[in-house]
């Protein structure tokens, strides 16, 4: 027989979702437990930009001063260079925030820095080398999942089971909510590639014919993405590497004496883009949010934040009823609703957003003969030529859509403090 155990809240999936809820939830005194499937959280290629939305939430939880602590670089303003023409197009000193910039941190770091302060909490446990398979359910509710460990067997049972396990979510398959797919005609290569002295530090893009590049500099290095046809991969790697790195000197010309660094296809990771969303995102004794409720482009690097803003809405919502005992498993069904209520706006009007720029800029760019010169749409140019306006584009990718604030108490246990309706 496995093991079992029981928790008022299990979290499957130790991604930015997950283990903000988990902090927020055992901040307002609610048992919980977060399985994350692997022993660490060292992936790389994962969202790295925590924009001025998450770090508002880190500022009211009065962290904000010991997350900056960790090493991180600060992005203020975006560029892009559209056939050599270098344009300003978002200026984050505009926004209204604690901070006026993007902190590009490796998510292991972000994921560190919550883990850390979730642990001071002795209702908090974090399980990993956790992998759940399947869940648990009775006639009423999903009453719990069944984990894999490297102990063997597990059985954790909970009044309540979120996923938030990402794109390819175990739970919301298991649970078989209906998904809707909104089309991601592109993917992505990541990749990086070594600084060097007299280098520019600002974060950007290059757009030419036929290529669009994104460059993060992450101090020691740029960490670059390279935005190809969905499925284009196939033909990338029949042309070969030195073809590819060929493509990346020619779009961006400082890197010509550096692509060399990336000796086999193994130093470039193939993102597979997907945009979708879950028709409903839970059913009684089970909620999804993020990336399991709604799997979003990295265009705008919008994701990682997203998901922080629904594990903000979740204990807003549930944390008063999470840390009472009294309250039974299913009287919490409609709360979930309220949950779902409150973040699909912000999915819609995202995506919608993303879908929009996919097809309208990114599959034109990427699709377009690179003898034929790219000029620069007169958006850009009106950006570029009125400062003012470089505050609209900070807002959208910087704040976005319904931003959340932290409502859920430091002890619900102890205090009456209304969440937004």
């Amino acid at each position: 027989m496995p093991d079992q155990i029981h928790t008022r809240c299990c979290i499957a999936g130790g991604g930015p979702a997950g283990m903000m809820l988990g902090l927020l939830l055992a901040r307002a005194g609610v048992d919980v437990i977060v399985l994350e499937k692997h022993g660490d959280f060292l992936r790389d290629f994962r969202g790295d930009t925590v924009h001025p939305s998450t770090l508002q939430i880190m500022h009211e939880l009065g962290l904000l001063t010991s997350f900056l602590q960790r090493p991180h670089d600060e992005a203020r303003e975006l560029s892009i260079n559209i056939g050599g023409r270098i344009l300003k197009v978002a200026d984050f000193s505009r926004l209204s925030t604690q901070c006026k910039f993007i902190a590009l941190m490796p998510q292991w770091d972000f994921l560190d820095f919550l883990r850390d302060e979730a642990v001071r909490y002795a209702n908090f446990r974090l399980i990993q080398n956790a992998r759940v398979d399947s869940l648990l359910e009775d006639s009423e509710r999903v009453t719990g999942v069944q984990v894999t460990t490297n102990d063997g067997p597990l059985q954790v049972h909970a009044d309540l089971v979120i996923g938030a396990d990402g794109r390819h979510s175990t739970v919301r398959e298991a649970a078989q909510l209906q998904v809707r797919n909104l089309g991601a005609p592109i993917d992505v290569l990541w990749l990086r590639l070594p600084t060097a002295e007299g280098d520019p530090t600002s974060t950007g893009a290059r757009l030419d014919a036929g290529q669009f590049f994104v460059m993060l500099h992450r101090g020691t290095y740029w960490q670059c993405a390279y935005v190809i046809a969905k499925g284009g991969i196939e033909e990338i790697h029949a042309r070969g590497l030195p073809a590819f790195q060929a493509e990346l000197s020619r779009i961006a010309p400082m890197f010509a004496d550096r692509v060399a660094s990336l000796q086999s296809w193994d130093d470039i990771k193939l993102l597979s883009v997907s945009v979708d969303r879950l028709e409903q995102w839970w059913k009684p004794g089970l909620l999804c949010i993020g990336d399991a409720a709604h799997a979003m482009s990295p265009v705008g690097g919008i994701g990682i934040n997203l998901a922080i803003q629904d594990a903000v809405a979740t204990a807003n919502i549930l944390a008063l009823s999470l840390a009472n005992p009294e309250v039974a498993p299913l009287a919490l069904t409609p709360f979930l609703d309220k949950v779902q209520t409150r973040r699909l706006f912000p999915t819609r009007v995202t995506q919608a957003a993303q879908v929009a720029i996919q097809n309208r800029i990114l599959v034109p760019v990427v699709s377009r003969a690179q003898d034929k010169p790219l000029s620069v749409p007169w958006p850009m140019r009106l950006l570029n030529l009125i400062p003012l306006l470089r505050g609209i584009p900070a807002y959208a990718v910087g704040i976005g859509v319904r931003p959340e604030h932290v409502y859920s108490p430091a002890n619900a246990k102890q205090q009456d403090i209304r969440a937004p309706d």
